[in-house]
């Protein structure tokens, strides 16, 4: 795997590669010295120990062996495995099918009490109709050349995910960009039925919407990549190749700040319907 793009994924690397390191000098061996008992190159303990190469479990285990740690193998496996989830490129998350990962991480859903999520070129998943889940997925389908489009199941199984939003203990804050309203991903009718479906939606209790505008003026943020925060615990970031779980606390902070900035260039109540109602009507 490359280095991540995001801090955490390759400060979570750099954690075990530093215990690694520590484990060989401890055991008094050169890297040339760890290398031979493990019957590898040199060149790959240097690698793995600058945390360039994700070592393997059974690289782990041998490791710990060549250097009679063999107690500190499973739990050093267990922190790699955590570093390399950080970072998972889209390829390997939808290898079981689009409606796979609709059912993906249900712990995480329901364990988080404050979901805040800003997108600037979609209707946010968790407010999305079949009609418009389908179209976004078949786009996804397409575009990675998946040998089974299972996009119609997948968007049924998007939307019973988002019932999530009737369960008590939740509230969700919503920050969408006009943009992402106008954006025909699917059909005229799928279309209208998506954005009528934001007008109820977002006069529920438990959920905030806003709408940044088209044209706002001295904004304090300009679009960004779009994210989920799921309370104060992870920010997952969806990019082209892959999708990223930032956990450094650093990290969270500075998207927690753009995110109320962006929040606050945002359009509320009936000032937000009228933006839907106007994208409603540019579909006729």
């Amino acid at each position: 795997m490359p280095i991540s793009p995001s801090s955490s994924a390759q400060a979570a690397r750099e954690v075990v590669a530093g215990r690694l390191r520590d484990l060989r000098r401890t055991a008094g061996l050169s890297v040339t010295e760890l290398a031979s008992r493990c019957g590898w190159h040199h060149a790959k303990t240097s690698r793995i120990e600058n945390a360039r190469t994700a070592p393997t479990a059974t690289d782990i285990r041998k490791w710990c062996q060549a250097c009679d740690a063999v107690g500190e193998a499973e739990a050093l496996v267990a922190q790699a495995v955590h570093a390399e989830s950080l970072y998972t490129e889209w390829r390997t998350e939808v290898r079981a099918g689009l409606k796979a990962l609709q059912a993906s991480e249900p712990r995480l859903f329901q364990g988080t009490g404050l979901f805040r999520i800003y997108s600037s070129t979609l209707v946010p998943g968790l407010l999305q109709t079949e009609g418009y889940a389908a179209g976004v997925l078949g786009i996804s389908a397409r575009f990675r050349n998946l040998p089974i489009d299972d996009s119609a199941e997948a968007a049924r199984a998007r939307v019973d995910r988002s019932r999530i939003i009737h369960e008590p203990g939740h509230r969700f804050v919503f920050v969408v960009e006009e943009d992402a309203l106008r954006h025909q991903i699917c059909g005229t009718e799928e279309m209208a039925a998506q954005l009528g479906h934001l007008l109820t939606a977002g006069a529920l209790p438990q959920v905030s919407l806003g709408i940044i505008p088209m044209g706002a003026r001295r904004r304090a943020q300009w679009p960004r990549e779009t994210f989920h925060m799921y309370d104060d615990r992870m920010v997952s970031v969806e990019l082209v190749s892959a999708r990223v779980k930032i956990t450094q606390p650093s990290e969270i902070a500075l998207y927690l700040r753009a995110f109320e900035q962006l929040r606050a260039d945002a359009a509320y109540g009936a000032d937000a319907r009228s933006l839907i109602l106007r994208a409603i009507e540019a579909l006729s």
